[in-house]
């Protein structure tokens, strides 16, 4: 049976629960009235504190200690088949509703299929049994009846149905699959139900849950990756001649999928339609935001080794690629780059999403800075995101607040596609391990790598794929679930980030059941200052984040007001919101105010 636990969060606006208060964050009781606020002033960009020490250790890796015991499988033979060294991703996800965030891991195998005839592995759905008042997780795979044994790459989150129930969708090299959310605990195999093709048997990696045309129905973005089979499987070689995996360039590109949610729990597939197969390319990850302000949903897609597309809605049901004319389809030297995890957020807290890749080594991430009106300038060099990531293959990545402080900072998680000398010199079986990089935003514009000074947990050698943030222990910071190629999972606890103030939310639709995905969010703070947030579960690389915002007040004890620009249109504010805890913002629910 589903859990179901009450007072997990306080409604605001609405009808009033218990709010369920967070370690290190404000007064439980009802806030004092704030001042009444103006139009918000400049962003004011002041250099940052260091952030806290905690023993040294600001991450904590606690997967095996709280019972997240998983090992990838990718399956390698010798063969060097592509798809082993692409996955995978993982998920945090609400499954029962109950105000703690599941995890959901996503499996290999092999490519080939077993030879013995045994069963796969299959993925695998761990309960987040919070409530015995400390971490720890419950494998309910069985239970739940989830049987994935694709050989998977990702899984995206979204409750497609409006039923209250958040849903998954998994990626695999061959067909994908839709599993609805039952909200019994279980979920039942909806892929050919919903129709549309939407199972597509190609090649998927990213996943996206969006409404893209307003009508209140997530639809879904499918990345596809190349035109690989077990056919044409070629024999690669390293630079010093050894079998190595191929690149992209190796096989053609494939053109991504659309899917419009009809509201009756099918798909339609309107790629075609929607302009989107007008582009054949290599995607990796995608991240759906409004990149040029004119309250559409865009979406943009991370190519690898191919330009990189920025689909701007045109209100028509239609699309049009604007990322050449917009700065983001190259990089600032006219270069295509191995794109592969992607995140937008507003990093200056100036009111627009910025862009930021990881790549390739010998490549640099880049980071793209919104100018305003979708139009975007590599600044790179200029933030001091470059040099340290020439050496390293990145993937999964977040724009993420981890001290709380109200910048957003990047994580990045590495491990190489190609085999390092280096490593297979020494005699490595799968020598491709790389050390995980967290870049701190000074606020001053630029970044600095501080990932030698986190703790152990980054610097562990491992091969990084997939990564999901999210407040795994409601304790009002940002955790990090790290998917590891033919390695173990990693479940990295946040030891800094609740030593600082931070506001809580979960901002609903007006039924109350569904996460307002798209939503964008201003927090006004009490001297003017506003930060920048929305809700989203897509971006990183193959996963599926925490769709709640965690939102660093720095030494801010209250907020002026919470202001809420639904996706659909319309403004709404709160001027009670309480910090150090979580509150539900339901649409309708708020005072009507004027779009600034």
């Amino acid at each position: 049976m589903m859990r179901m636990r009450s007072g997990r969060y306080g409604v605001l606006g609405g009808l009033a629960l218990a709010a369920a208060s967070g370690c290190g964050g404000g007064d439980a009781g009802a806030p004092e009235e704030p001042p009444a606020v103006s139009s918000p002033a400049p962003p004011q960009r002041v250099p940052r504190p260091a952030p806290p020490a905690v023993g040294g250790e600001v991450f904590v890796d606690v997967a095996a200690e709280s019972g997240l015991e998983f090992h990838h499988v990718y399956g390698g033979t010798g063969e060097f088949y592509m798809p082993e060294i692409i996955g995978p991703g993982a998920g945090f996800v609400d499954y029962d509703g109950d105000g703690d965030l599941d995890v959901y891991l996503v499996q290999g195998g092999s490519v080939t299929g077993t030879s013995d005839g045994s069963a796969p592995p299959g993925d695998r759905l761990f309960r987040n049994d919070l409530e015995t008042g400390r971490l720890h997780f419950t494998d309910v795979t069985a239970e739940s009846g989830i049987v994935a044994t694709g050989y998977g790459m990702g899984v995206a989150s979204g409750d497609y149905d409006n039923d209250g129930h958040v849903d998954l969708y998994v990626t695999n090299f061959g067909p994908n699959q839709l599993l609805r959310n039952r909200g019994d605990g279980s979920f039942e195999d909806a892929t050919a139900a919903a129709g549309g093709g939407i199972d597509d048997p190609r090649w998927s990696t990213s996943a996206s849950f969006l409404d893209f045309d307003g009508d209140g129905n997530l639809d879904l973005y499918v990345t596809s990756y190349v035109d690989f089979h077990l056919s044409s499987h070629r024999t690669c070689r390293s630079s010093t001649g050894r079998p190595d995996y191929c690149g992209p360039r190796s096989f053609a590109g494939e053109p991504d999928r659309l899917f419009r949610n009809r509201g009756d729990g099918t798909f339609e597939d309107v790629s075609g339609p929607a302009g989107i197969l007008g582009a054949r390319g290599t995607g990796l990850g995608a991240v759906a935001s409004d990149f040029d302000g004119d309250g559409l949903v865009d979406i943009y897609v991370a190519n690898d080794q191919r330009p990189n597309i920025l689909w701007i809605n045109q209100g028509d049901g239609t699309f049009r690629d604007q990322a050449l004319v917009s700065g983001t389809a190259v990089n600032m030297e006219g270069k295509t780059e191995s794109s592969m995890g992607v995140d937008a957020g507003d990093f200056d807290n100036d009111g627009d999403d910025d862009l930021f890749m990881t790549h390739l080594d010998g490549e640099t991430n880049t980071f793209y800075q919104n100018l305003g009106r979708g139009l975007f300038e590599d600044r790179t060099r200029r933030t001091r995101l470059g040099a340290s990531s020439r050496p390293r293959t990145g993937f999964g990545t977040a724009l993420v607040d981890y001290d709380n402080d109200g910048w957003l900072d990047i994580v990045a998680m590495n491990g190489a596609v190609y085999g390092l000398e280096e490593l297979a010199s020494k005699g490595d079986p799968f020598p491709f391990s790389q050390r995980n990089q967290l870049f701190r935003n000074l606020g001053e514009g630029s970044f600095e790598d501080v990932s030698d000074r986190l703790g152990a947990a980054f610097e562990l050698l491992e091969v990084s794929r997939g990564m999901a943030v999210g407040d795994v222990d409601n304790d009002g910071d940002s955790d990090l679930l790290i998917a590891n190629t033919n390695g173990p999972v990693r479940l990295l606890e946040n030891r800094v980030g609740d030593s600082r103030q931070w506001l809580g939310l979960r901002v609903l639709t007006d039924d109350a059941r569904r996460d307002a995905v798209q939503a964008r969010v201003e927090v006004t703070l009490a001297d003017g200052r506003v930060l920048y947030r929305r809700v989203r579960t897509d971006a990183s690389f193959l996963s599926a984040n925490d769709p709640r915002l965690v939102i660093g007040l720095g030494e801010e004890s209250r907020v002026a007001r919470v202001r809420v620009r639904w996706p659909a249109g319309g403004v709404e504010e709160w001027t009670r919101v309480p910090v150090g805890r979580y509150s539900m913002l339901v649409q309708g629910r708020g005072e009507s105010a004027s779009d600034e």
